[in-house]
């Protein structure tokens, strides 16, 4: 499959580009491999309608009226209303929901109410479930409010200081309790754990169990004045979608490449039919210590970004297979952890003596499914409960064939010209843009996530809801701090001691200039991983001391007649400030310092300075990118021969984005 003749890039809508992911070697792997993959692949996809509620109690049937509007709809396509309703349906179906996948926004739709009202009423039962039990003018009444009035459930997740960020937040993990609740509720579950009456030192295997997993797993709901979890498991909130994972996962057993790839499954399986979170720290232990065949996964309730207080796991899917050639470069790297965990800037203190498990891997994305689709990450580290990591280690991957789709589409595109200061700098980062990208990623996920270590008896979610912004910082630091170390170049992991100046430049220009074109006008930075990167290139500006600045140079075509640029005087000083931001970083996780957390974050990293946004957003605008991307996923279908024997699993990547979404609806819909 020759990349040059690859269709990377597909349709375009709103903020949004869609592209497409290469399956490279798949054709190489064995059917049995193949058929691996492909019931993961089913038990993938089949976890998409979980996703959609948890973002939001009314999405999923929003979503089930505009879908059954829109594959129905006789008029004339092409009027206003309804180009408005399709492209509010294809933000809908790719944010899992009616609020923006990264600023956590209400989406605005571009239709009018009546338009929708007349439309609906023109449904039946057969086209529209949600009839048989409703009429359309209460199904109106009760979701209107939530489609077009703005001061109705408006943010997904809100993190604004002072407000209760349960109360105020339209994520469906929580009913009728507010955030003091929630945290009594289990502060106790936590001190239930202890041994009443016993020093913790006596038994050190409790300290930080289990975290963050206390709720992972569960809805916390107030009824009858009581409050209870209903918790996500086959014969429980969930079950019907959770019983076809189940399924598929039995399945793969059959195909798996080893015994451990089997236990790690039944482990799954177990953990899925009881809802116990010891029976998902028995998986984690298992997937970690997983380590060989060419096929992995993830599945189930992971990340915790999208719940306000950091407890909440989305639900998420993705199925891999390695690049061998590439996993060269991560192989690498994990193997110099104790090296690199040695040598940081942080306190003794909270440095790993023995540095376990570190393994990473470059893999080829086949499927990815629910918070990881459509837009995915780059690069994963599991799992996220402290204690595990820090007696059994933790996996990493780079997704490669995700990378490398954005570095195609991105490629001539004019960004590079219209945001970097000179044309040195751009020859920089066009020679070492890509590699130093891919090698941030690694040492991000690899080590970064995995460095580093709790004080006895530090509550891993004493950070609260700053939690994830300062472990992405943490990580993103490590990452930047190694780049400029003559240890890679040792390594061979960058081809000279130039290269680290692309990421630095990169970086900072990032955090302070053009990750700005992701938010509207007037908002904040709401998203974890931003307020990650504004927090560090911003403190690194207020600190550089001349080592790092903005500078203004004359336009009268933009906004208050200038161009902002950034400007790197002195790089190795940056390698210094990145090490003292991370000490004191690594610090304030390892003591769970609460109120350092709170002032860095919000200090440097929500607001923005109005007329600075409004250029670069001007600026922007003239390039003509969409600032958000995110994949449709290849179709994966079974050739049988004459006898009806399976004898192939074959890609196809001409399935449109519309049609992938109604499909996926209707086959792999349960909820």
């Amino acid at each position: 499959m020759n990349k040059e003749f690859f269709p990377f890039a597909d349709e375009r809508f709103a903020d949004l580009q869609m592209l497409r992911y290469a399956l490279r070697g798949f054709e190489g792997l064995t059917l049995r491999q193949k058929m691996y993959i492909y019931c993961l692949s089913e038990a993938t996809l089949y976890g998409r309608d979980i996703t959609f509620d948890q973002q939001g109690k009314y999405n999923l049937d929003i979503r089930k009226v505009l879908e059954a509007v829109y594959v129905n709809y006789e008029g004339d396509r092409k009027l206003k209303n309804f180009v408005g309703l399709e492209t509010y349906l294809k933000r809908v179906w790719f944010s899992s929901g009616i609020y923006h996948h990264y600023g956590c926004e209400k989406l605005e739709p571009g239709f009018d109410p009546d338009f929708l009202k007349t439309e609906i009423g023109k449904l039946h039962a057969g086209q529209l479930s949600l009839l048989q039990s409703e009429s359309p003018e209460s199904l109106c009444d009760r979701l209107f409010p939530i489609i077009f009035d703005p001061e109705v459930l408006p943010k997904r997740v809100n993190l604004a200081d002072g407000d209760d960020l349960v109360l105020t937040s339209a994520c469906n993990f929580y009913e009728g309790v507010d955030q003091k609740e929630v945290e009594t509720f289990y502060a106790q579950k936590k001190n239930d754990v202890l041994r009443p009456g016993v020093p913790e030192s006596e038994f050190p295997e409790q300290t930080n169990l289990g975290q963050p997993s206390w709720g992972l797993n569960s809805k916390l709901v107030k009824e009858h004045g009581s409050i209870k979890e209903c918790t996500w498991k086959e014969h429980g909130m969930y079950g019907k979608a959770i019983s076809k994972i189940i399924y598929w996962l039995d399945k793969s057993l059959q195909y798996a490449e080893n015994d451990r790839q089997k236990e790690v499954i039944n482990h799954l399986m177990a953990f899925y039919r009881s809802g116990d979170l010891t029976d998902f720290d028995t998986y984690s232990i298992a997937w970690v210590r997983q380590q060989d065949g060419m096929i992995d996964f993830i599945n189930g309730f992971i990340e915790v970004y999208g719940d306000p207080l950091g407890l909440k796991g989305t639900w998420e899917g993705i199925v891999e297979y390695k690049d061998m050639e590439a996993t060269k470069r991560t192989q690498c790297i994990s193997s110099n952890a104790q090296w690199f965990e040695d040598h940081s800037p942080v306190d003794e203190r909270f440095k790993k003596r023995v540095v376990t498990g570190v393994v990473a891997h470059v893999v080829c994305a086949a499927m990815l499914g629910g918070d990881e689709y459509p837009a995915s990450a780059i690069g994963i580290n599991l799992p996220n409960a402290d204690w595990i990591r820090a007696r059994y280690g933790s996996k990493s991957v780079t997704i490669g064939n995700l990378t490398e789709a954005y570095n195609q589409v991105a490629k001539g595109n004019g960004f590079l010209d219209e945001f970097v200061i000179d044309a040195s700098t751009r020859c920089l980062i066009e020679k070492y843009g890509d590699i130093c990208d891919e090698l941030h990623t690694d040492l991000h996920e690899c080590l970064g996530h995995g460095s580093g270590q709790l004080l006895p008896g530090t509550d891993p979610d004493a950070l609260k809801a700053y939690g994830s912004t300062i472990e992405e910082a943490r990580a993103d630091l490590f990452g930047l701090y190694y780049m400029a170390d003559d240890k890679v170049l040792e390594l061979g992991l960058v081809p000279d001691g130039e290269a680290y100046k692309s990421q630095y430049y990169s970086y900072l220009m990032n955090g302070l200039l053009t990750q700005l074109v992701r938010i509207k006008q007037g908002d904040k930075i709401e998203e974890a991983h931003m307020r990650n990167r504004a927090l560090i290139a911003r403190w690194t500006l207020a600190h550089a001391d001349g080592a790092v600045e903005l500078v203004c140079e004359q336009d009268d075509r933009e906004p208050k007649g200038r161009k902002t640029y950034l400007k790197v005087n002195d790089y190795a000083k940056l390698r210094t400030l990145f090490g003292e931001l991370l000490r004191e970083i690594q610090r304030i996780k390892s003591e769970g310092d609460y109120e350092a957390a709170r002032r860095l974050v919000e200090g440097y990293a929500i607001d923005i300075d109005a007329d600075l946004h409004r250029e670069i957003l001007s600026r922007y605008a003239k390039l003509n990118i969409a600032p958000y991307k995110g994949f449709i996923n290849p179709r994966l279908t079974l050739k049988r021969n004459e006898r009806g024997e399976i004898v192939d699993v074959e890609v196809d990547y001409s399935e449109g984005y519309a049609h992938q979404m109604l499909r996926y609806s209707r086959d792999y819909g349960t909820l």
